[in-house]
């Protein structure tokens, strides 16, 4: 392929993949031996291929001419240093930060006072080596835990990679720095805040699914759905169409970074940094190189769900993805002031300040999103 096509497979044009190059040179750059080393341009691009076409490092090293083992270190190296130079594309939100996906979530996704979606993925592995059961999932392959939140657009706000898979059932959400936090009330979060129109406040909430628990700041659907009144049904077609900013998050992820198709054949340590190399990646690319054509940029028109279709990425992978859901992921209880603030949600879709006005006809339709 020529360079442009070459820089535009990789969802980038070659001004940013010179960009990256910069940035990321002196953490890859290699000094002179007893032959000529890989140049850092060659390195990127190596490892570049690996993680978007996800080709086998036996294939990489083929095409490359070179060992699979300076395959392997290259891959690694390379992968820790785009983590480390492009992680402040995946910092924890702070001060106006906040105010702007508060503001996202209710322009784009109709759901008022929300700060982020969260779910929990496993990420497999080839059975590592000396592991026993720790990375032994109920779904019955190797894998560790991805949690992470995400903002009205796509972008990942917070990554916790490495949990044990076997961690799935309960406890691993708490075990995370964020996850304990949230759960105990303890998150640095803006205050409360009106709901759009009214004077009524409410906590700042994140959306997840059925695996969270309903906390003040953690708002899951209501439970079950044959029993669901009108106004509980409407909430939860809301709280889905925030909520799935999330799992089209991920869908892009992994149809971007195909690397993440198929369990991944290296150390645990090794299969981490290439996690967090695709997700800072991910941020990294998702603002979009307007320099490219629409359709070659990182998110192009109709890549994510929409009412009226789904999103392109679900095509892309077709249920061929690395990235599978867990179960419960915490033992922790639902909350009474939790459910209260989720019953103020509730009443406020049904107000002339915070309904939709087609939300009624999906519900009828029988269209909640998952």
């Amino acid at each position: 392929m020529d360079e442009e096509r070459h820089f535009s497979y990789f969802r980038m044009s070659a001004a940013t993949f010179d960009q990256l190059l910069h940035r990321l040179t002196p953490q890859i750059a290699h000094a002179g031996s007893h032959r000529a080393p890989v140049c850092e341009a060659e390195r990127l691009s190596l490892t570049f291929r690996f993680l978007a076409a996800g080709i086998s490092q036996q294939a990489l090293a083929a095409s490359y001419k070179l060992g699979t083992a300076t395959v392997s270190k290259i891959i690694k190296e390379v992968c820790q240093a785009l983590w480390v130079v492009l992680q402040d594309h995946v910092r924890f939100p702070h001060g106006e930060q906040w105010e702007a996906i508060r503001g996202d979530f209710w322009r784009l996704w109709d759901y008022p006072n929300c700060i982020g979606a969260l779910d929990g993925k496993h990420v497999r592995v080839k059975a590592p080596a000396n592991s026993g059961s720790s990375f032994f999932n109920y779904k019955g392959f190797f894998s560790f835990i991805l949690m992470a939140a995400c903002d009205a657009q796509y972008c990942f706000t917070f990554v916790d990679i490495g949990a044990f898979g076997k961690e799935s059932d309960a406890g691993v959400f708490t075990r995370t720095k964020f996850g304990e936090q949230l759960i105990q009330g303890r998150l640095p979060l803006p205050p409360h805040a009106p709901l759009p129109g009214t004077d009524v406040l409410t906590p700042l909430v994140f959306v997840a699914d059925e695996a969270f628990p309903q906390k003040i700041n953690l708002m899951r659907p209501f439970p079950g759905s044959q029993q669901l009144s009108q106004e509980e049904n409407v909430y939860n077609f809301r709280h889905s169409r925030a909520r799935r900013v999330i799992e089209n998050a991920f869908g892009i992820l992994a149809a971007r970074w195909r690397i993440l198709g198929r369990a991944m054949e290296c150390s645990i340590e090794t299969a981490e940094d290439v996690t967090k190399a695709c997700v800072a990646l991910h941020n990294f690319l998702s603002k979009g190189d307007q320099s490219l054509p629409e359709q070659h940029r990182y998110i192009p028109p109709g890549m994510v769900d929409t009412e009226g279709a789904p999103g392109e990425w679900r095509q892309v992978i077709q249920g061929d993805t690395n990235l599978l859901p867990t179960r419960r992921i915490t033992a922790a209880r639902a909350t009474q002031d939790g459910m209260v603030v989720r019953e103020i949600f509730k009443e406020y879709f049904q107000t002339d300040e915070g309904r939709i006005d087609w939300q009624d006809r999906h519900v009828r339709r029988g269209t909640l999103l998952n």
